[in-house]
């Protein structure tokens, strides 16, 4: 005769629970790593795109002040035209990066908690049945 999982007792039921939540949990763990690793790898790239921004908007400023005043005289046209560009370069890079920046929690892995959490107690109070 086949033994059905609702004749066991109640210390096997218990352990049959504390294993599976156990699997959960290491599962849980594992994925928690690899969404903190990839919201990690999103945001060190975005800050890369915002640092070089901000280090090129610097180089247009110590560079086109002095380069400005010299061409005044001469073509000052062509100063504001290198300026204008390096800056735009530089705030397109900075708001780009400033847009990929996510600084969350990791979502995926709060939600399989809360699955997780309720399937534990919904295993504790219905004692397996």
């Amino acid at each position: 005769m086949a033994r059905h999982k609702y004749s066991e007792p109640s210390a096997d039921l218990a352990a049959d629970i504390v294993d599976g939540a156990q699997q959960l949990v290491r599962l849980e763990i594992v994925l928690a790593k690899q969404e903190v690793k990839e919201l990690a790898l999103r945001n060190c790239t975005a800050i890369g795109l915002m640092v070089v921004g901000g280090l090129l908007l610097i180089l247009t400023v110590l560079v086109a002040v002095p380069v400005g005043i010299v061409m005044a005289f001469d073509s000052w046209i062509a100063a504001v035209v290198w300026v204008a560009f390096y800056a735009v370069l530089a705030a397109i890079l900075i708001l780009f990066g400033k847009s990929r920046l996510k600084i969350k929690p990791p979502e995926r892995t709060i939600a399989s908690l809360k699955e997780t959490r309720a399937w534990v107690l919904h295993q504790l109070t219905t004692n397996g049945k």
